[in-house]
């Protein structure tokens, strides 16, 4: 797939439910050891998907023309809370489309957290314009792992 093309980025569905629920767990793993593992059950992840997740937050996935799920967006409140590109394509331009749909979303500022041990995801978001405004030991998050707290401003 080339950067962005073909790719659309719509609102998610709660018939799209499982395919966020696998795409979530393998890219979670697949990442490991440079984030947690996932400390949850995957009946437990899929139940706050379908629960929390798709009923109470803005939820987009992006799409290649034959409807594989290639990527999670979940945004609460000005706050990129989940953002999963399938393992298969990293990349390719998948997580750069989502955070412009992020900052479309969210034109004036965002924020986000990511583990600091993903060397990956924090070069990837410093590349497009986040900086760090502060940094835990990690004791406020259910994986006990240090972590960074991002802000994007737009300007």
């Amino acid at each position: 797939m080339d950067k962005f093309e073909p790719l659309l980025v719509r609102a998610a569905m709660f018939s799209d439910l499982e395919l966020i629920t696998d795409l979530w767990l393998r890219a979670r793993r697949q990442a490991v050891p440079a984030i947690p593992a996932p400390v949850h059950t995957d009946d437990e992840v899929g139940r706050w998907f379908g629960d929390v997740v798709l009923p109470t937050r803005d939820v987009r996935v992006a799409v290649d023309v034959g409807s594989r799920l290639l990527g999670l967006l979940v945004l609460d409140d000005g706050r990129v809370d989940q953002l999963y590109v399938d393992p298969d394509h990293l990349g390719q331009g998948i997580g750069s489309r989502l955070l412009s749909v992020a900052k479309e979303r969210s034109p004036e500022c965002l924020q986000l957290w990511t583990f600091a041990t993903n060397h990956r995801a924090r070069n990837f978001y410093e590349q497009h314009g986040f900086v760090i405004i502060d940094r835990t030991d990690g004791s406020g998050n259910e994986e006990t792992a240090p972590d960074i707290l991002y802000r994007w401003t737009a300007g």
